[in-house]
Parts: structure tokens; sequence; C-alpha cells
């Protein structure tokens, strides 16, 4: 039992090991932000009854697809936290699926601000990844990014 004690000690005192702490507001909130393309998602969780609003509205209203507002729940649902907290979402930029790909970004990133313990929990499904991936921009002499203008032999 000593032993485990001073190794726990050991751990702490090791500056490079250090452990997270919460990062919440004065209100409670953890705040965070996605991104997803062109989208950002500025993200706030607090504990409640599971609403989440996006942009002033309620999250069917504003993603009408099931499958973006699945997309959302993901890092909840793994994280055994559905209904739990109260999600405000701010997005712009992109499009639907890019928004909701920042927004999951988002509640995953607050959700670790909020309790440490769920990194171990999010990061192996890849939630707390920033997506790099974006659309390539348009070179001169070509009529897109890669295409070239038709070829006419003769």
């Amino acid at each position: 039992m000593a032993e485990g004690l001073e190794a726990l000690q050991s751990l702490s005192s090791n500056p490079e090991v250090a452990p997270a702490e919460r990062k919440v507001d004065a209100l409670g909130r953890a705040y965070a932000t996605g991104k997803r393309k062109n989208a950002i998602a500025r993200v706030w969780i607090k504990p409640g009854k599971g609403v989440i609003t996006v942009n002033g509205r309620d999250q069917e209203v504003y993603f009408a697809r099931p499958v973006l507002r699945m997309m959302i729940a993901q890092p909840l649902e793994i994280a055994d936290r559905l209904g739990q907290f109260d999600v405000v979402v701010s997005v712009q930029g992109s499009g639907l699926s890019g928004q909701a790909g920042a927004v999951r970004h988002g509640i995953s990133k607050a959700l670790t601000y909020y309790e440490p313990g769920l990194r171990g929990v999010l990061k192996p499904h890849g939630f707390l990844t920033r997506d790099s991936r974006v659309v390539e921009r348009k070179k001169y002499g070509k009529a897109k990014a890669r295409r070239s203008f038709q070829f006419s032999k003769r």
C-alpha cells in the first residue's frame, strides 16, 4: 500500500504528467471551439436536461436531416452523457454537413474540458481530432482545382 502511495506522489510531482484540470467558467459552463472544413462552432455545455440549441434554434429545426443530428449526439452517446448536458452552439461558415462536424468536434472538446476523464473515452473514436480536409483552391490555367480544359487535337 505504501509503495502505491509513493508511486502516486511521484506521478503528481512529475511536471510532464500533470493531471488535467476542469476548464469551467463562473456560470458552470465549459466552452470549446470545433472546426470542420470552413465551419467554426462555438460550443457551451452545462448540466441540464439534454437540450441542444444551434444558432438560437432547436437542433431538429436547424439540422433537419437525422444523420446530422446523429453526428452531433455521437460524443454524448459514447461518453454515456445523453440527456445530462444542455448544449448551446453558435456555428457559421461552410454547409450543414461541415457545420455538424464542427459542432461534434466542439461538443467533444467541451466534454473533455468539463470532465477531463472522458478524454480516454472520446479520443479512440477520433472525436477530438480536427478533420483538416478543406476544399482545394482553384489554380490558374485549370477549369477547377485539378481539372484541365477540354483538349482538342484538331
